[in-house]
């Protein structure tokens, strides 16, 4: 039987299944973090577990973590005790831990791809709903509940129900200044936020094959947004030359081995997906949203859509824009460039090379934070410091920083922020803050003129 990408990871990690239900899935890697690790741990020791397979696990510091100061004794109480109570259990349970400030340390979803810990073909699991990032070397990746965390550690595995598949195709050439996070907002725009409930997606397309790993890895990261349980793209020499060389990555002859099997991944030519979508890349342009879910998207230069939903009536009310609005020309107060969806050095290229030679509004705050201390140094290395430095913008230390108030980095009640993170529900980066998503080009931009504008006229 042909068999889609997913199937032929999934199948080849189902230990055991019970004829048409749930299956025991083996997890190959599991991360973890501070926030959603406490409680699994508790409840091993509670019940006299030992973790099954420890060398499998990889922790990091992220969440909760200043972006300021990271030398310095962590002010908030909550997250100081969160930060030393996963020191304590990586130790206790011997977990390999990025702790803040170790040169490896990072968003979750950013350090393990760019350490080599993420590989095509594997099943990767973490207490985060965006661990669907690391589909995109062709992985299963999905967020887990904390019972689900504690069920990793003890047996290495889960009890699943197989999700359908679904493909979203998009073939042709993308238009200037449009980027892979415009290429998933306007996926979004079009599917809504439950198109992929009870789905893995696949993208496929022109688009995606010529897409950078890092691109891959915004629209995988949003895969989730739409519903769907996780996104894959099929490994190609793209993958295989970013994961190469990496410090976790197997290396000669082993490398070879690996690269030979992943090549087998890609979906058959006839497998059948349970639904599929079609998408011209010549219409998407640089996007945004106006509302509170990130479904609620469109085209920088378009319109606000007159719809006569409640809870659409309800949003608009929450973001104070009125149907019908453009939102160029919008004053903007706050540009934060970070997050799990675009905090990559591939983002600060982009971000620089609007920004050099230019200024900062003088009202407007800019917040760039790196997913990693890898990406700080390359930020650094490559010059583009001196850039952000030179045009008034603030570069901050690593972490998940001002994508969910969840530390101090907090946008205003009442306040507009472009943001590059991944949801703009009401409260995320703060009690009272409206969100805008949007790619790092368009908050750049923003942050520049103060407002939002059709950035697509000012490049060269």
């Amino acid at each position: 039987m042909k068999k889609t990408l997913f199937d032929k990871v999934w199948d080849t990690h189902v230990v055991d299944a019970i004829e048409n239900g749930p299956q025991i899935l083996y997890i190959d890697k599991h991360l973890i973090h501070e926030v959603t690790s406490p409680q699994a741990f508790n409840e091993l020791e509670a019940r006299n577990i030992p973790v099954a397979r420890p060398d499998q696990i990889v922790a990091t510091a992220d969440h909760n973590t200043p972006t300021q100061n990271q030398h310095l004794p962590v002010k908030d109480e909550l997250s100081r005790n969160q930060l030393r109570q996963l020191t304590e259990n990586c130790a206790k349970n011997n977990i390999t831990l990025y702790e803040l400030g170790h040169k490896y340390n990072g968003i979750v979803h950013i350090m393990a791809p760019e350490l080599g810990i993420t590989q095509p073909g594997m099943t990767i699991v973490c207490g985060d709903s965006h661990t669907s990032t690391h589909g995109a070397f062709g992985s299963i990746a999905f967020g887990i509940g904390t019972s689900q965390v504690a069920q990793v550690f003890a047996s290495q595995c889960l009890l699943l129900t197989k999700p359908k598949s679904l493909r979203v195709t998009v073939n042709g050439e993308l238009k200037k200044g449009v980027l892979p996070k415009d290429v998933i907002l306007y996926i979004i725009s079009k599917l809504g936020t439950n198109a992929g409930t009870g789905y893995f997606c696949e993208y496929a397309g022109d688009v995606f094959k010529n897409m950078s790993m890092e691109g891959r890895m915004t629209v995988c990261n949003m895969s989730i947004e739409m519903g769907a349980r996780g996104g894959m793209i099929a490994p190609d020499q793209t993958t295989f030359e970013y994961v190469k060389g990496r410090k976790f990555a197997p290396q000669g002859e082993e490398f070879e081995k690996k690269v030979a099997y992943w090549k087998t991944l890609p979906t058959d030519d006839d497998a059948v997906f349970h639904k599929e979508y079609f998408f011209d890349a010549a219409d998407i342009e640089p996007m945004l949203t106006y509302g509170t879910n990130p479904g609620m998207g469109i085209k920088v230069t378009e319109t606000i859509p007159d719809t006569d939903d409640t809870s659409f009536e309800k949003s608009l009310e929450y973001m104070d824009f009125k149907k019908g609005e453009s939102l160029i020309n919008k004053p903007i107060n706050y540009v934060f460039i970070g997050s799990c969806t675009n905090s990559r050095i591939e983002d600060f290229r982009v971000a620089a090379s609007f920004i050099k030679g230019k200024q900062k509004a003088s009202n407007v705050t800019a917040w760039l934070v790196p997913g990693s201390k890898q990406v700080e140094s390359q930020i650094i290395e490559e010059g583009l410091k001196d850039i952000f430095d030179a045009a008034g913008f603030e570069l901050r230390q690593p972490g998940c920083s001002a994508c969910l108030a969840m530390n101090d980095d907090k946008i205003p009640q009442g306040e507009y922020c472009v943001s590059t993170s991944n949801r703009n529900f009401e409260g995320r980066q703060g009690q009272g803050s409206r969100t805008i998503l949007a790619s790092p080009l368009l908050a750049a931009a923003t942050a520049v003129e103060g407002k939002i504008v059709d950035f697509t006229k000012m490049m060269n």
